[in-house]
């Protein structure tokens, strides 16, 4: 189902059961696998390649040479909500004791979502990723970045080029990363922090602070390699601590013993 006002370049391939919204661009050479759905103001580069099951939201701008593998959600609305009283979920947390934590019970007020997703040229994106569009601007991946299957980046989220990131990483709100950078499997990074150019998380990394660039962060909370892998040989050592330890507590103990019989 194509709409009349969608203009679509040279020598497409469009499979069964793909729906074009209005006011789509499509470019050249371009590729559509069945069951694709694209919404309106769309616009995809030339020589895109765009499997099966595809959902591409509306405002989303594709870059030529695209790569986007099965069941990929592209524009789909962020993770936004406030209390319906306008308060800060946080505030309202942080100004109780831990142990009298009191969650919101008024319920929550849904954020819309009304920017977009700009993906640059060289892009390949992972089966079942989903890439939120920005809830006032624009969420935006740089050109040669390559995401693995099962990745979510959120809404506001700005990635540089040339980045790789690996499957389950997820990327929370209004996060920066810089170029060059190399996310491992099950990264986890939180809302509006700054990944600098040219630094490695290694897998399962938690990151809750700013990484400056050229860095290798390990563990969770994230720290630097070095720092991570003493941190992990001092753990190992700890058994043999604790028996040395309680071998010195029982001397005393004997020693005490001895001298209170004296």
């Amino acid at each position: 189902i194509i709409s009349q006002n969608a203009v679509i370049g040279k020598n497409p391939s469009i499979g069964s059961f793909v729906t074009i919204a209005k006011n789509v661009t499509i470019g050249d050479n371009v590729t559509i696998e069945n069951f694709v759905s694209i919404e309106s103001n769309v616009i995809i580069g030339n020589d895109c390649y765009i499997r099966s099951g595809t959902r591409l939201g509306n405002n989303t701008r594709l870059g030529d040479r695209l790569i986007c593998h099965q069941n990929v959600v592209i524009g789909s609305d962020g993770f936004s909500f406030t209390t319906k009283n306008g308060e800060s979920i946080f505030e309202r947390l942080n100004t109780r004791r831990s142990d009298e934590l009191e969650i919101n019970k008024t319920g929550f007020k849904r954020v819309a979502s009304v920017g977009g997703v700009i993906i640059g040229d060289d892009v390949e994106i992972g089966a079942n990723s989903c890439i939120d569009k920005g809830t006032l601007k624009n969420t935006i991946i740089g050109g040669g970045t390559k995401l693995d299957n099962l990745v979510h980046i959120a809404h506001n989220v700005i990635i540089g080029q040339n980045c790789l990131i690996c499957g389950q990483v997820g990327i929370a709100g209004s996060t920066i990363v810089g170029d060059n950078v190399i996310m491992g499997g099950q990264v986890g990074v939180a809302d509006n922090l700054m990944i600098g150019q040219n630094s490695v998380l290694a897998g399962k990394t938690g990151v809750s602070v700013n990484v400056l660039p050229k860095k290798f962060m390990m563990g969770n909370p994230a720290m630097e390699m070095a720092k991570n892998v003493e941190s992990y040989k001092a753990l190992r050592r700890l058994p043999k601590l604790q028996k040395k330890v309680n071998e010195l507590s029982e001397l005393v103990n004997k020693l005490i013993s001895q001298l209170t019989n004296k």
